[in-house]
């Protein structure tokens, strides 16, 4: 049997902005352990943004963030002898992850001189509607609209 589920921990929020989204971000694209450079590299992030679009960068961080979200993606199972790819909804808390990974993931394929500059562009590139990160949720609703037949054997 199963043990419990484990209990999500409250995330500090971040001292600039006072979100815990933002701290849950960092945490995503921090490595090594090194919390600060990370928290650096996005508040450089944020002040490109708003350079370049010449709006707040922390609401265009936002609507960039809820652009990248999937509302469902495919899951497989297996029925009979065969697998199929199942469409199932997204939970809420595993969009906002889904999406950070993504968004991280683009970022970091991009090339550019600083990881603060390459995350900047795409957040940009987001925020209107494009980039590598809107592309894979694009991508994966497809998918999932593509296998809308085998919807019935749900998860």
């Amino acid at each position: 049997m199963r043990k419990s589920r484990a209990k999500k921990r409250p995330l500090a929020p971040d001292t600039k902005f006072n979100d815990p989204l933002v701290t849950r971000f960092v945490n995503m694209m921090m490595q090594d352990g090194k919390k600060t450079t990370s928290f650096a590299i996005f508040y450089d992030a944020v002040e490109l943004v708003e350079k370049g679009t010449k709006e707040n960068g922390y609401e265009v961080w936002k609507k960039a963030l809820s652009n990248v979200m999937p509302a469902v993606e495919v899951r497989s199972k297996r029925v009979g002898g065969s697998t199929f790819q199942i469409p199932v909804e997204v939970r809420a808390d595993r969009k906002v992850s889904v999406g950070m990974k993504w968004m991280i993931g683009a970022a970091r394929k991009r090339n550019g001189k600083s990881m603060a500059s390459k995350l900047s562009a795409e957040i940009q590139a987001a925020f209107k509607g494009e980039g590598a990160a809107v592309k894979k949720k694009e991508d994966t609703h497809r998918m999932a609209e593509a296998n809308k037949a085998f919807s019935h054997f749900r998860v």
